[in-house]
């Protein structure tokens, strides 16, 4: 059998993390990269598991390996805030190792065949996790390193984005295989051949079935509209939220005025940065500005907010006492809806981001609540609305969606399981300079197009705005830093996708196996251990 050194040991994990960077969305984009990134790590699992080394020595180098991962492809955090990208960083990378250490336990303790079995279980597992827990950063989910090519996921519309970990993991697996029978086992290449036959279907196959997706899709159009996107192009560290509320309005609607017979017009996330009362809304000279416009021009808006509601008692985790007098209140990330006929509506986020709108377990811990980064326009923890909302325009129903929540798949899909026929994404982009931060968020809204199969108008404040058809193909996009505003005609599309009705299907069967084995892992663990005549780990430096 082969003996890897130390520095070769380690040198397969950095090399895991690696490969899986460069295949991320702008920080390398190889895609093809990630069908072969974690067959070092599955490499090193095994050798680790015939030497029978420590089960705490792989621990640290799946955490390495997953370490540099999260490094090379959000090392952009760090523009908003260095302790929270060392936080995302050093924390997700965590998160991350979990899984495949489980998978190793299960194969130790329950089976080879097993324990490989486990892999995509676990990890699919995990990342459902995460998009549902206080801790969510579903950022580096192994099927958003299609986000750039997205006519090759076009089945996304059935599994949504953990079909693509799952194929990911699945062609790991099978080269893994092939590896492992010629250096480990030392069998020649051509005996692979069935492999390599089984491996060119699981890859060719889900591709072919994409590009026929992609060439036959046709639309159910109910409507089509003429939609405006506005991107202000405002600094959020120097100007955003320092310079006055109606001068910034100003620049919208003069940037909006360039199609003012636009059916709907999207202005970007905290647009109106200063946090006001809702019910006072037409009360504030930017309220009777931006009712004015509309009913001057005869069309509809959404536009992003920061607002806040009052309570006589507290209303959840997220109500603050006033400090001078009785009573509560709450802080939200909004989308306004105005049109002329009826009274505005607010929709809050709901999906926030941790430790700058959100802290975690803060109802459990409100210490917490200390520890929030202030970027500004928010901290601390954010109202949420109790269920994912829908509007009613005078054309369809829209999906109004906040920044973050671009990246949740499943809340999108709830959206338009209500009836949503139009993705309207609202953000704010600009925390992160010219990185791939922002180009990485834009194309995860390719895969929420193709998930639903409708076409997304989004409104950045600076970074990319435009819009995307249901297919995931940019068909308009603004520049970086560019004060601009964007006129497309756009349907209103029918009919609902599988993953719409369903959401992710492969995520909660995973996740209840993922209980159920690792519950049957530690029984046989627990024999193990116990056992007379148990084989002993080696201790390894």
């Amino acid at each position: 059998m082969i003996q890897l050194s130390r520095p070769q040991r380690y040198g397969l994990s950095i090399l895991t993390g690696v490969l899986l960077g460069f295949a991320f969305p702008y920080t390398g984009s190889l895609f093809f990269l990630s069908f072969l990134a974690w067959v070092p790590l599955l490499f090193l699992e095994d050798y680790l598991f015939k030497k029978r080394y420590r089960t705490s020595k792989f621990f640290w180098h799946a955490y390495l390996s997953f370490f540099f991962y999260n490094l090379i492809a959000t090392w952009w955090v760090v523009y908003a805030s260095l302790g929270g990208a060392i936080m995302a960083v050093f924390a997700n990378a965590l998160v991350m190792t979990l899984p495949v250490f489980f998978f190793h336990t299960t194969k130790k303790y329950v089976g080879k065949k097993e324990g490989y079995l486990s892999l995509p279980i676990y990890w699919i597992g995990m990342e459902y996790l995460h998009f549902h827990w206080d801790l969510s950063w579903p950022w580096l989910d192994l099927g958003n390193v299609f986000s750039r090519v997205p006519e090759l996921v076009q089945w996304y519309s059935y599994t949504g984005v953990l079909g693509g970990t799952f194929w990911v993991l699945v062609v790991n697996l099978i080269a893994f295989r092939i590896v492992q029978n010629v250096y480990l086992m030392k069998e020649s290449w051509k005996i692979q051949t069935p492999i390599f036959y089984a491996l060119a279907f699981v890859l060719i196959v889900p591709i072919g079935i994409s590009l026929y997706q992609y060439t036959s899709f046709e639309e159910v159009r109910t409507k089509e509209v003429s939609g405006t996107v506005i991107q202000p192009n405002m600094d959020p560290y120097s100007e955003k939220f320092t310079r006055p509320l109606n001068a910034q309005l100003s620049d919208i609607l003069q940037l909006a005025s360039k199609s003012p017979k636009a059916d709907l017009i999207l202005a970007p996330e905290t647009a109106l940065a200063y946090e006001f009362y809702e019910e006072d809304f037409g009360a504030y000279d930017f309220g009777r500005r931006l009712r004015d416009t509309v009913q001057s021009w005869k069309n509809e808006w959404l536009i992003g907010a920061s607002t806040r509601r009052a309570f006589e008692v507290k209303n959840s985790s997220a109500s603050r006492k006033f400090v001078d007098g009785p009573g509560y209140y709450e802080s939200y990330n909004t989308s306004l809806f105005l049109n002329q006929k009826s009274d505005p509506r607010f929709v809050h986020k709901s999906k926030l981001v941790l430790g700058v709108e959100k802290i975690p377990f803060v109802g459990y811990l409100p210490f917490l609540e200390d520890l929030a980064i202030d970027l500004d326009g928010a901290s601390g923890t954010l109202g949420i609305e109790k269920e994912p909302q829908v509007l009613q325009t005078k054309d369809g129903l829209i999906a109004p969606v906040v920044c973050y929540e671009s990246v949740y798949g499943e809340f999108i899909a709830s959206q338009v399981n209500k009836g949503a026929e139009m993705i309207c994404v609202i953000t704010n982009d600009g925390w992160w300079q010219d990185t791939p931060g922002y180009r990485q968020h834009w194309s995860f809204s390719r895969l929420r197009a193709i998930e639903n199969r409708k076409y997304v108008a989004r409104s950045a404040n600076t970074g990319w705005s435009g819009f995307i058809d249901a297919r995931g193909k940019d068909i308009a996009r603004s520049d970086w830093w560019e004060p601009t505003a964007i006129n497309q005609k756009v349907p209103y599309l029918k009919g609902q996708t599988f993953y719409a009705q369903h959401g992710d299907i492969f995520g909660r069967s995973f996740g209840f196996v993922t209980v159920l084995l690792l519950l049957f892992t530690q029984v046989k663990r627990f024999k193990a251990k116990f056992s007379i005549g148990a084989p002993k780990e080696k201790k390894v430096i």
